[in-house]
């Protein structure tokens, strides 16, 4: 499946022409070193706050530039140095190393000594990339710290031990049945691991005692295979006071913001997700 074609952009949504400057890097993290590209706005100053995103792809799939469209409008509309961070996936490398990297990528971005200002930090990502997030939030409120402004939760995964064939889509969503059991198999082999806080934060008892985690911006799909996951963590993230808004896009699917896109949704949802963003920090 990594050798398959690589997903695109519809390209018009791809934001191309959004006055950004681009620089790829390296992050150290205790797995090694990992690729990010960095978007900055054209008048961004070394004062700008930063946004570290995690791409999507099931945990599967390494095509960070998926996401640069939402970086670069993050980038000009949040007015925000946005840090699209490559991390490793499966099989070569399983649960919990990306968590753990995508973690390490927080720490590094929130450290005085980058260009940005790390006080003013937020992180976010798309389907895999969301669940990262998520569980970054979590170790950052267990571990007190880095401080995180905001959460961004795009469509993610946050249930992997409830097979997918238990999991209702209101229409044929894009997220098949095989495919969540090929992804969840291949991320987290061991079934016991698979219900671990930071593997399947809606599961279960799993979203208990988050309190004063980073405030949360969620946003669900209502074909979405995976949607239901995603409400009941917005329900547990409202309880803890966490919950900015839930935003849950009628008649979308997973991945609503790739090929044969809708504009108009797309830039709505984008919007609203650039305004938390700029509120937050």
């Amino acid at each position: 499946m990594q050798l398959g074609p690589v997903g695109r952009v519809d390209p018009s949504v791809d934001y191309a022409n959004l006055p950004v400057t681009t620089e790829d890097i390296t992050v150290p993290t205790r797995h090694g070193d990992v690729a990010a590209r960095v978007h900055r706005p054209a008048d961004a100053v070394p004062s700008a706050p930063v946004y570290v995103n995690f791409h999507g792809g099931g945990y599967v799939f390494r095509h960070p530039e998926q996401d640069d469209p939402l970086c670069r409008y993050l980038a000009v509309h949040a007015g925000v140095v946005v840090v699209n961070v490559d991390y490793d996936v499966a099989p070569q490398v399983r649960f919990p190393v990306p968590v753990e990297e995508a973690y390490d990528a927080v720490v590094w971005a929130a450290d005085p000594a980058r260009p940005w200002d790390g006080t003013r930090l937020c992180v976010g990502g798309q389907s895999a990339g969301g669940g990262l997030a998520a569980a970054v939030a979590r170790l950052s409120l267990e571990r007190g710290g880095p401080a995180i402004a905001l959460q961004v939760l795009h469509y993610p995964p946050l249930d992997l031990v409830t097979p997918g064939d238990q999991k209702h889509a209101a229409g044929r969503s894009i997220i098949s049945v095989p495919m969540t059991q090929i992804f969840d198999t291949v991320y987290v082999p061991r079934a016991a691991d698979r219900r671990d806080r930071l593997a399947s934060p809606a599961w279960g008892s799993n979203a208990e005692g988050i309190e004063g985690i980073a405030p949360a911006l969620v946003i669900t799909c209502e074909l979405d295979r995976l949607h239901d996951e995603g409400v009941r963590y917005a329900e547990a993230l409202e309880a803890a006071g966490a919950l900015r808004e839930h935003v849950d896009l009628a008649g979308q699917d997973h991945g609503y913001n790739g090929l044969r896109a809708d504009v108009v949704v797309v830039d709505r949802a984008y919007a609203v997700i650039a305004g938390w963003v700029r509120e937050a920090v």
